[in-house]
């Protein structure tokens, strides 16, 4: 039984699983309908923060602690700061202007 927990890559087995969740998620995001979005974008926003902290910890740390540590790892943990930032910021731009279209114009 041992041999066949071990007959799968692991790295096939974590590909497998992230293009699974690609699917998932791209089924679940276009299947939202539109009054929904506003929260949706609110959870995203919440995910990418735990992100950010990811990264900076994936940068940060081997920094701080004199270690030097893979640089692709740091890279990586770069890259991903950069994306999940842009992700919060533009989502708060969208959450913002989609809450303006409720809003009452003045006269």
């Amino acid at each position: 039984m041992h041999e066949l927990a071990t007959a799968v890559d692991p790295f096939v087995f974590r590909l497998s699983i992230f293009v699974l969740a690609v699917f998932v998620g791209y089924y679940v995001v276009w299947s939202v309908t539109p009054a929904l979005h506003t929260p949706l974008m609110s959870v995203t926003n919440a995910i990418s923060s735990v992100i950010v902290v990811g990264a900076l910890l994936a940068v940060g740390v081997p920094l701080v602690t004199n270690d030097n540590g893979p640089l692709w790892a740091r890279a990586f943990g770069f890259v991903a700061l950069i994306f999940a930032s842009i992700n919060i910021f533009g989502g708060f731009l969208v959450t913002s202007r989609m809450l303006a279209m409720y809003q009452k114009k003045k006269k």
